[in-house]
């Protein structure tokens, strides 16, 4: 039986913790041998989680607490302190970092390391397993120095390897000071030795891994490093490898772009944060962002290479009004991004944004994931409704469905139409999830002709060829057209079928 569980609730089982790993990796030769580590699902009950930890009879238990997760975390903690009060809680994570005494699960554990608990936590487990605990229950971590950690790599399980999207980081840490993000808190990005991060890569590789999404905040901010990584996948590249970094979308050197034009299709991803596109928005909340370069860089990835394009738009940050984010929508729908993530601002535990909360009248939902409400610009039913709008782009716009169907929607006001799409399905519907996609098509094929006064045929003919890509059986349930009529045949959707699989 292990002394020590390392454990977390993952949003998907396709995910893997990283964080578990580097704690595992670097625990002493005699603590490893005692530990294991333990995924879950946040879809999961937490009295079944319980069970199974402590069938294990732990003496330690670490849990990784996360804004996804904290809340479905907070169950566990209490079950477990009130079934079995002996085992040591140990909370570390995002999550617990930041405004720890005022969270009912930091009063419900025994422990709670904010920071990078790397080392700190194979420190307090040497305290605990010698009998001496430390007496205070909240133990900062220190940034360690990333020369003085075990890479965890090697703890990713063949299981891990088959089935999951691993996770792994080249460099810790961000330059940059956005204030929505907690990143906005640490110095400076600190590379890992780019010589042992390779070779973990290629022992991962020669494992049989094909899918690598990198953590780093800021892939290209030093282009040395961005292109050696990529050559050394170009070396190794097949039909399966699938690579995902997140860059920073106004730094696109040409050494750089030569060498993400010779990844083929369906092989590399970029996450690109654009955020806003208003200037004085940019300013308000410390982010540094020339505007015309990153259109430049959008519009030549879209054009020059064959990158899935991911990018991000925040609503609801502080000073931007509902006529700025749409035209800041219609601006990165002209540059034709394969996705467009349409995100609500949260304010995070420990985020810098905080500070413009009164100024701006904003107020967040006090309970995960903590996203805003109302503000001076945006009044309580405007946010519902971008909520909504959110939504139904992931379903319509992202998905890649609709590829027929959506130009007939956006048309020249992009986000205006796509606004009024989105109150007319909720007339519809009611409901923004788990709406089965036959009946999207359907309230769609009702919804588009007297919405933005289109024939009728028109948006027929475009929701059959979408019908005929989207791979559900039999005749659409809309279609009432004569029996000669069928539904368009199969076509190549508009992100592959491999890349879909890979995206987390």
């Amino acid at each position: 039986m292990p002394s020590i569980i390392l454990a977390t609730l993952n949003a998907r089982y396709a995910h893997s913790s990283l964080g578990l790993r580097y704690l595992y990796a670097n625990l002493n030769d005699g603590l490893r041998a005692q530990a294991v580590i333990r995924e879950f699902i946040i879809t999961s009950r937490p009295s079944d989680i319980a069970e199974q930890l402590l069938r294990e009879n732990p003496r330690i238990i670490g849990l990784g607490v996360y804004i996804w997760n904290v809340a479905q975390t907070t169950q566990l903690v209490a079950l477990l302190k009130r079934i079995a009060p002996e085992v040591v809680i140990v909370l570390g994570g995002p999550e617990v970092s930041h405004e720890i005494e005022e969270q009912p699960i930091a009063q419900l554990a025994d422990f709670v390391l904010p920071g990078q608990a790397d080392l700190s936590f194979n420190q307090l487990c040497e305290r605990i397993t010698r009998h001496d605990p430390p007496r205070d229950k909240i133990l900062a971590s220190p940034p360690p120095r990333l020369a003085d950690l075990r890479l965890p790599y090697r703890y990713y399980s063949d299981q891990d390897i088959a089935h999951r999207v691993l996770y792994v980081e080249a460099s810790r840490g961000c330059p940059f000071k956005c204030e929505f993000c907690l990143s906005a808190l640490d110095k400076t990005a600190v590379p890992f030795d780019l010589e042992a991060f390779l070779a973990e890569m290629d022992a991962l590789y020669r494992r049989g891994a094909r899918q690598f999404k990198f953590v780093d905040r800021t892939f290209n901010l030093k282009i040395e490093a961005s292109v050696r990584i990529m050559e050394f996948f170009l070396a190794r590249l097949d039909e399966t490898l699938f690579l995902h970094f997140e860059v920073i979308p106004d730094h696109l050197p040409e050494r750089l772009k030569e060498v993400i034009k010779r990844f083929p299709e369906g092989s590399l991803q970029f996450e690109i944060g654009v955020q806003s596109f208003t200037p004085e928005v940019q300013a308000l909340i410390s982010r540094k962002q020339d505007n015309a370069k990153t259109e430049a860089n959008l519009r030549w990835l879209r054009q020059e290479s064959h990158a899935h394009l991911h990018t991000d738009l925040i609503l609801g940050l502080p000073g931007e009004s509902l006529e700025q984010i749409a035209a800041g929508f219609d601006r990165l729908v002209a540059l034709d991004p394969h996705e467009i993530q349409v995100g609500i601002l949260k304010r995070l535990r420990g985020a810098p944004i905080a500070r413009h909360t009164q100024a701006f009248g904003i107020r967040y939902n006090p309970h995960p994931p903590y996203d805003i409400l109302c503000s001076d610009l945006l009044d309580f039913p405007t946010l519902q409704r971008l909520n909504r709008f959110a939504r139904y782009w992931d379903m319509i716009g992202n998905s890649g469905r609709f590829r027929a169907a959506l130009p007939l929607i956006l048309g020249t006001r992009p986000f205006a139409n796509f606004l009024r799409l989105s109150d007319r399905l909720h007339e519809a519907c009611g409901q923004t999830h788990k709406i089965a996609l036959d009946r999207l098509f359907q309230m769609l094929h009702a919804a588009l002709p007297p919405l933005f006064d289109i024939d009728p045929a028109q948006v027929e003919a475009a929701l059959l060829e979408d019908h005929g890509r989207s791979g559900l059986k039999g005749p659409p349930g809309f279609f009432r057209a004569g029996p000669e009529a069928s539904p368009a045949p199969p076509a190549k959707t508009r992100t592959p079928a491999r890349q879909a699989r890979h995206r987390a």
